[in-house]
């Protein structure tokens, strides 16, 4: 195999970025529940070897499957039944684990992501709990199947701010980055 410098070095640069920002896992591609199942699994592998506590893993395992899931369901890149395109990262730095995800979002479908993101970060941990059971006894599914909890829940389970943005592809679409933090030393039992 014929390599050239120019690109030996971009994917030089990419690891060197990918260890400074403590990324473990990027992924690029179509998200299936098999895809989802291979990520948490290894990303579980990872946090026994650096014997992360168990509290924490169920955080980020849960993180992870809600906005896995969420892409699955709510990407406009979907070319078969239930499977999404995307961008998927998990990382950890210092103790804070982050899951990151992007896809891209019709401009129809834009507002309505962008204003529960908007409440749900806006509301307390009193509020987030009660539009979890309000969403459970009286919500409906989308015409794309979610129930609209993923966000909620992720909100409750982490109790932090859902960091958002939305990048113009074009007139008619987005690119949706949502990143999420788990703060392990929050979770870590003492």
């Amino acid at each position: 195999m014929n390599l050239s410098f120019n690109f030996i070095k971009s994917v030089s640069n990419i690891y060197d970025e990918m260890i400074e920002n403590g990324f473990s896992l990027v992924y690029l591609g179509e998200f299936s529940h098999e895809i989802t199942k291979m990520f948490t699994s290894m990303a579980e592998s990872d946090m026994e070897k650096n014997s992360e506590e168990r509290s924490v893993q169920r955080k980020v395992y849960h993180v992870m499957v809600e906005t896995l899931q969420n892409m699955n369901k709510h990407s406009d890149e979907i070319k078969e039944r239930n499977i999404g395109n995307g961008l998927f990262i998990i990382g950890k730095k210092h103790d804070t684990y982050y899951v990151i995800t992007s896809n891209k979002v019709s401009k129809r479908h834009k507002e309505p992501l962008e204003q529960a993101l908007i409440t749900v970060n806006n509301a307390t941990p009193g509020e987030l709990k009660e539009m979890y059971k309000r969403q459970i006894r009286e919500g409906s599914l989308s015409d794309k199947g979610g129930a609209g909890l993923g966000l909620i829940d992720i909100a409750r389970k982490t109790g932090e701010t859902l960091n958002y943005q939305f990048l113009p592809l074009d007139e008619e679409s987005y690119f949706f980055i949502l990143k999420v933090e788990i703060n392990a030393k929050k979770f870590a039992k003492d």
